[in-house]
């Protein structure tokens, strides 16, 4: 049986289309942890430089945890501009993820200086007066999404690491608040924390009782709406 052709990673086709009708700062959007059980969603927004874009950006999720810190650390350091930005668990239970979402791309958007005056937005619309286009999968496609995902991944694992910390009992460093099968005996045994998404079905389901009062949703140092990346 023939193997399959490795697919390619993302290009700057849509960049250059943006930058053929007038644009000249393209951002790439994308968010982080949007199915999780625990934590903030995350979203970042990048403007790159062509001329001085990192090699092999790529969908986060295709990336090894190491190469994802190594691309991190280039992108900061190489793009016109970039921002990390997160919402927390209560403001998601609040909205609801989607909109959450969208949120935390907005705010990562408006940190942006100089402005955009086009964006690239993995699947959804961002609420903002820029004009933008949103592209399915588009962290596999744009390299400027693929950049952003890399960034929102990064802060985000790294914020998993300080709450697993806090609360070991959930496994948040390796399962970085997913629901995997030691998250979800965690839940079981110990419910659930002032972080966890209460408005998430197997939050709701599984986890009987609180295990810290709801009037510490925002802490440690925070890491809930303002945490700084």
């Amino acid at each position: 049986m023939a193997r399959k052709a490795p697919r390619p990673g993302p290009g700057w086709g849509y960049e250059r289309g943006a930058w053929e009708r007038g644009s000249r700062l393209v951002a790439g959007v994308d968010e982080a942890g949007r199915g999780c059980l625990f934590g903030p969603v995350f979203a970042a927004a990048v403007i790159l430089d062509p001329q001085a874009s990192p090699d092999g950006l790529d969908d986060s999720k295709r990336l090894t945890p190491a190469t994802r810190r190594r691309l991190d650390e280039l992108i900061r350091s190489a793009a016109l501009s970039w921002s990390v930005r997160a919402v927390d668990a209560a403001r998601i239970d609040l909205l609801n993820i989607l909109q959450a979402s969208r949120l935390a791309m907005r705010l990562a958007v408006d940190a942006l200086e100089p402005r955009p005056d086009f964006l690239l937005v993995d699947a959804v619309t961002v609420e903002t007066p820029t004009p933008q286009l949103p592209i399915v999968k588009g962290d596999a496609k744009s390299v400027s999404i693929a950049a952003a995902s890399i960034l929102a991944k990064v802060a985000r694992d790294r914020c998993m690491r300080e709450w697993d910390a806090v609360y070991p009992q959930y496994g948040l460093r390796s399962n970085k608040g997913y629901g995997t099968s030691v998250h979800l005996e965690a839940l079981r045994a110990h419910g659930c924390t002032p972080q966890h998404r209460l408005s998430f079905s197997p939050v709701r389901r599984l986890a009987a009782h609180y295990a810290w009062p709801p009037t510490e949703r925002s802490r440690p140092g925070g890491l809930g709406l303002d945490w700084d990346p």
